[in-house]
């Protein structure tokens, strides 16, 4: 929604866009192509023989959110590039990475945590924390691996190869939240920073993340991962200035925003 304000002395009007959610006749307008997830408490990670780094099980609270229903699209991110001036993933035109204009639908990748942080900033967006992304891929059912529940098939997701590279968006059912390939088809970047013991200390309401870290988190598995490696509580590290043909993201925003 624009407003556009008169402000005199001016000569030109001043336009502002309005990119938090508004009230209207008592209903909230929720963002194109987003949804709204309510505040909330799960279990995040899971409790499990042996060492790992999804454990020990916990408490966590999120506050509202806005999560994009899709993961950003080849399209989107080309319209961020030709704005921006910002150079186009490094894959872009490799068509066994279904990368480029020819794949207008298709999850971007190639992008670093640093591209898909500004992307995000340009579209007044942010990347979603840890908590946020496994809160949303569970889809407010409890306690369950995947985010429709305890078995995953290829009828499912996109994983284990089984289709040969990275589909378009939209192309399984969605989870409860109505929030499309949270596990399989590409890793996607979250905001915090990873450290493999962070859930021992992990605050209860709204964690972030460590402070300091050489890595940020990526969530969801992608394509060519196993089962095991698109769970909702499985998660792993990158540096965040690495570039990967299975790693796109999804952009949040906060309700307050």
């Amino acid at each position: 929604m624009r407003l556009i304000f008169r402000i005199p002395g001016q000569a030109t009007n001043v336009i502002l866009t309005m990119l938090i959610s508004i009230n209207l006749f008592g209903q909230t307008v929720v963002p194109a192509n987003m949804v709204l997830l309510p505040k909330g408490e799960f279990n995040m990670g899971k409790n499990s023989a042996g060492i790992s780094d999804w454990q020990p099980e916990h408490k966590v609270t999120t506050d509202a959110f806005y999560l994009d229903k899709f993961e950003v699209t080849n399209r989107q991110y080309n319209e961020f590039c030709a704005a921006t001036n910002h150079a186009l993933p490094m894959f872009w035109g490799m068509k066994e990475f279904r990368c480029g204009m020819d794949f207008p639908d298709h999850p971007v990748v190639g992008v670093s945590w640093f591209d898909a942080d500004k992307y995000a900033k340009w579209v007044h967006k942010r990347l979603p924390s840890e908590a946020e992304w496994e809160y949303a891929a569970r889809g407010g059912l409890t306690d369950l691996n995947f985010p429709n529940g305890n078995n995953i098939d290829s009828t499912l997701a996109n994983y284990g190869s089984k289709y040969k590279g990275i589909l378009k968006i939209g192309s399984f059912k969605p989870n409860n939240f109505g929030l499309f390939d949270m596990s399989g088809n590409v890793w996607e970047w979250t905001a915090d920073n990873y450290q493999g013991e962070y859930y021992k200390t992990s605050p209860e309401f709204n964690p972030r993340g460590p402070e300091n870290s050489r890595f940020k988190v990526i969530r969801g598995g992608s394509w060519h991962s196993g089962a095991m490696c698109i769970q909702n509580y499985f998660r792993n590290g990158l540096s965040p200035s690495w570039v990967d043909f299975a790693v796109g993201f999804r952009c949040a925003r906060s309700v307050t925003e």
